[in-house]
């Protein structure tokens, strides 16, 4: 008599199986539940002493950029541009560590899954 695919009995029942898959849909929950929260949180960011503040969402969305008359010299742009880009490249640094601690129990240290946000 041939054998038959698929599991043994007694092995991964459909109980087994069906515990699987309400742990996946719980941990697809919770998962949905954080990046909920991590879109309502901001972090700031700033360069230049605080000459130029970025904020930004954890979803990476700049809702703010606050510049210094100080460091506004129409001779030197290119200081302006600089502390612009470091600033914002902090906050973005600031975003992606606050995903990694709120979705990093989810994703298995497994960094930053394209996609996730």
């Amino acid at each position: 008599m041939a054998k038959r695919g698929g599991f043994p009995r007694g092995g991964m029942g459909g109980a087994n199986i069906n515990n699987l898959m309400k742990q996946a849909m719980k941990v697809q929950q919770d998962m949905e539940k954080a990046k909920e929260e991590l879109a309502d949180k901001s972090v700031e960011a700033s360069s230049g002493g605080g000459a130029v503040k970025i904020t930004a969402t954890c979803d990476k969305v700049i809702k703010s950029v606050e510049i210094s008359q100080d460091v506004v010299d129409p001779d030197d742009i290119e200081m302006l541009q600089d502390l612009i880009m470091a600033a914002v490249n902090e906050a973005l640094r600031k975003v992606d560590e606050e995903v990694q601690a709120a979705l990093g129990k989810y994703t298995g240290g497994m960094g930053n899954i394209p996609g996730l946000f």
